[in-house]
Order: C-alpha cells, then structure tokens, then sequence
C-alpha cells in the first residue's frame, strides 16, 4: 500500500508540475502578445475651431482708369531735339523743351505717347504725349440688378490682374449709381484701388470681387470634412482623445476654409487632415497643427 500510494503521489506531483508549466506559458504567452500585438493611435492632424471672417461674393470685370489723364499735341518741327521721355515726372517739372516754350506737368505721373500720326489741320508731323496719374487706379463696373440691394460705398474689393497672377490689390467701392440700366439690368458702380508702387497700369483688364455680407463665423478647414449624402461631418476630438463623428452644417466655402453654421463651438478640437485613418471612438495620437 505504501508503494502505490508513493506511486500515485509522484504521479500525482508530475502532472500537476505539467499543468502549471502549461498554464504559467500561457499566461505569459498572452501577456506579451497583448503587449505586442496591440496597435499604438495613429498620429492624427487636429485643429482648433475658430472664427474668421466670411462673406458673399460678386464676380465682374472693369477696366482700369487713372485718377487724372492729359494729352497734349507737339509738333516734330517745334522741338529743339529728338524726343526723350522720362518715367515718371513730379507736378511743375518740364515735361518737354520746346521753341515755343516749355510744358510743365500739372501733375505728378507717368510719361507716354500714343504714336506719330499726321495731323488732319496741319502738314507736319504731330506727337501725342500722354500724362497719367496712376496713384489711384478707378474701375467702372456693373453689378446686376439681383445684387442691387447689397451693393454699397464702402465694400471691400479684391483685384486680379493677368500680369499679376499671384498678387491680389484690395480697394473699395468708390460710388454707386442710383439707377438700374433698363438695357443691360445692371447697375453701374465704381472702385478704387490705391496704387502707390504704380503696378496697376491704365487700360488693364481687371477681375473685380466685390465682398457683401461680411461676418464672422466659425471656420474649420475644408480637408476636415466629409460629406455624406446630403450631411456633413466631422471628427471631434475628446478630452481622451477619442475621435467622435459629429454632424455639422455648413455655410460659405473660403480660401481653403469652410463655415461652420451648427454642430461645433469655438475651440473644439477637430481632426483637420487625414480622415482615412480615423474610425469612429477610436482613439488617435493628436498632432497639432
């Protein structure tokens, strides 16, 4: 009895040494692979909610007008040499010698001809010299009538001009005219553009944006949003940093931003790019942006 109970008992502690082996490894064995297998949040752009000025928008075109203009008629045989312009003259310098007496600018501006043409009156040959003050540029633009409401002086303008691909020149709404053109159904309004640096040059054709019900509104970045249907969502970042899809509504559409009208308040944290690796409630490494 001795031998077998001995017996029994080493078997006994044999398996029950198996049993723990096999459980303490897979004890471990899920341990780490929890450890390893787990994915760490992806790094995720995010982006604070905040307010920016929108507006409505009017597209037309005008073409450039200086402030002040004068022509004057030289005849060839009257100068006591070939002509040579300047620039640019300051108001009371000679503009040109001549035998009959020098032309002084009434103005400050910039020095042109038109040409040498032969004079209907006369048998010698006449210049067209031209003075332009281009300090500050005039537009005559038509608005249409359905906008006649929201037009007023005062409007901010932006101008856009081929030679100027890249560079935007702000001005105002100068003048509005107090009838509708019953021809076209427009009404004719007036810009103006400083030009200190003289880029804008008479005669140019300008692309005219005319900014109407300026308000500030909550903005957020157009790449935050993702549309649905007909709605439009976005992915609001907790306190935990868990990505929560929340559905918003928008307004205008700006430079590369979006308003927000309901949905969100100033100083949420929204994820501003890379909507593909948010899930919803799942949880992301923020990346401030």
């Amino acid at each position: 009895m001795k031998k077998s109970t001995k017996f029994i008992s080493i078997i006994l502690v044999f398996f029950l040494i198996i049993a723990i082996v096999i459980v303490g490894r897979t004890m471990i064995g899920n341990h780490f692979k929890k450890k390893f297998s787990k994915r760490p949040p992806p790094g995720i752009i995010v982006t604070q909610v905040v307010n920016k000025e929108f507006s409505e928008k009017i597209e037309t075109f005008g073409t450039a007008i200086s402030k002040r203009s004068k022509t004057f008629k030289i005849k060839k045989g009257d100068l006591f040499k070939d002509l040579k312009l300047k620039n640019f003259v300051k108001k009371g310098e000679i503009l040109i010698k001549l035998k009959s007496g020098n032309i002084l600018a009434p103005f400050s501006g910039v020095l042109g001809y038109t040409g040498l043409t032969e004079d209907i009156l006369v048998s010698n040959n006449i210049f067209i010299i031209t003075l332009d003050d281009n300090s500050t540029i005039y537009s005559d633009i038509k608005i249409p009538e359905n906008y006649s409401a929201s037009i007023k002086k005062g409007l901010p303008v932006e101008v856009k001009l081929s030679s100027y691909k890249n560079k935007i020149f702000e001005g105002e709404v100068d003048f509005v005219s107090s009838r509708i053109n019953a021809d076209t159904r427009s009404l004719l309004s007036r810009i103006k553009i400083e030009n200190k640096d003289l880029e804008l040059i008479s005669g140019s054709l300008l692309e005219v944006v005319v900014m109407f019900d300026l308000r500030n509104s909550l903005s957020v970045p157009d790449t935050s949003i993702m549309i649905e249907g007909d709605k439009s969502y976005v992915y609001k970042i907790n306190e935990k940093n868990i990505a929560n899809k929340t559905e918003v509504k928008t307004g205008l559409r700006g430079n590369k931003n979006v308003e927000i009208i309901s949905g969100l308040s100033e100083g949420d944290i929204i994820v501003a790019e890379g909507l593909k690796k948010v899930r919803p409630q799942g949880k992301i490494k923020p990346i401030n942006k």
